[in-house]
């Protein structure tokens, strides 16, 4: 293990001319693409969650039948089963849309912001904040997972 140096690795240091304000602006963007994947993620389970009643339907229906009411297994058949989420989207088409629309420009453009900003170095405002919170010489508070207290 390598105990000579105990701060944070080059990837994480701020390069040269970056001010703290770009640093922020930076840890801002960031931080706003983190809450758009936390919302893609919850896009991913109304998909989900959608995909899986759709095939509760079937048993629905069957059960239905089985309890002698086939009007409203053909009812719930044919006016549930299968429907559109919104007009002409099933919600497959409804994530196609958001990350073809907003998911993947919104990072496409984060990361080109850290490149051409900040050398490619990504986490800049969060690499200070721990450098600004460890404890030195505290074993739990070492800077990177190759180093010791």
């Amino acid at each position: 293990m390598n105990t000579h140096h105990d701060g944070p690795d080059r990837a994480h240091q701020r390069p040269e001319g970056v001010s703290d304000t770009l640093v922020e602006a930076l840890g801002a963007l960031s931080k706003a693409l983190e809450t758009t994947e936390r919302a893609r993620g919850h896009l991913y389970g109304f998909h989900q969650l959608t995909g899986t009643a759709d095939l509760e339907l079937d048993r629905a229906v069957a059960l239905l039948r089985e309890a002698g009411h086939p009007e409203w297994a053909e009812k719930v058949r044919k006016e549930i089963l299968g429907r559109n989420v919104i007009p002409g989207h099933w919600t497959f088409q409804i994530v196609e849309a958001y990350d073809d629309t907003y998911y993947q420009p919104f990072k496409d453009l984060e990361r080109a912001a850290v490149d051409e900003l900040a050398e490619g170095r990504a986490h800049l405002y969060e690499a200070e904040m721990k450098e600004a919170r460890r404890t030195p010489g505290h074993p739990a508070h070492t800077a990177r997972p190759d180093t010791t207290a």
